[in-house]
């Protein structure tokens, strides 16, 4: 099979995929905006952490994807994503724990602040933080899983 960025083979010389590269390092960072957009929206309408962790989770494999898995690795290590599994769900428990300590119930946000509904609304707002992490390191953890694996045949086999 020929390498399409090998100028013998490409009589142009050019990347095939140059457009699909451009249009996707625009739309990136717009589909990572939507997703926080649908994360700090999800106290007053439909959506919330799990919503927005998938998408921000989806905006890092269509990177992986259209650039390659090493270069993905490079741009988030799985290193880093490792750490915000455990950062995301310390973050979720850890918001309960405050709770318990400071008198109140597990995930009964009133003891937050002074006002019962200010804190119920930061208690929201840092579960539906340590959801978004975690479900966004989760997915691309699961995606790296798959995409490091290497086929038990060759292509030649099929």
């Amino acid at each position: 099979m020929s390498d399409p960025q090998n100028t013998s083979d490409n009589p142009l010389g050019r990347d095939p995929h140059v457009l699909l590269r451009v249009i996707s390092k625009f739309l990136i960072p717009l589909i990572a905006l939507f997703a926080f957009y649908v994360q700090f929206h999800g106290d007053y309408g439909p959506g919330g952490g799990f919503q927005a962790g998938v998408i921000l989770a989806a905006s890092v494999i269509l990177y992986a994807l259209v650039f390659g898995l090493a270069e993905a690795k490079r741009a988030f290590p799985p290193r880093l994503i490792r750490y915000g599994m455990t950062l995301g769900v310390l973050l979720y428990g850890g918001t309960g724990v405050v709770n318990f300590i400071l008198g109140g119930e597990f995930l009964n946000y009133s003891t937050l602040a002074s006002d019962a509904a200010t804190g119920q609304h930061y208690g929201i707002l840092a579960i539906e933080l340590g959801v978004l992490t975690t479900v966004t390191t989760v997915m691309i953890a699961i995606f790296y899983a798959f995409g490091s694996r290497q086929p038990e045949t060759s292509d030649e086999d099929w």
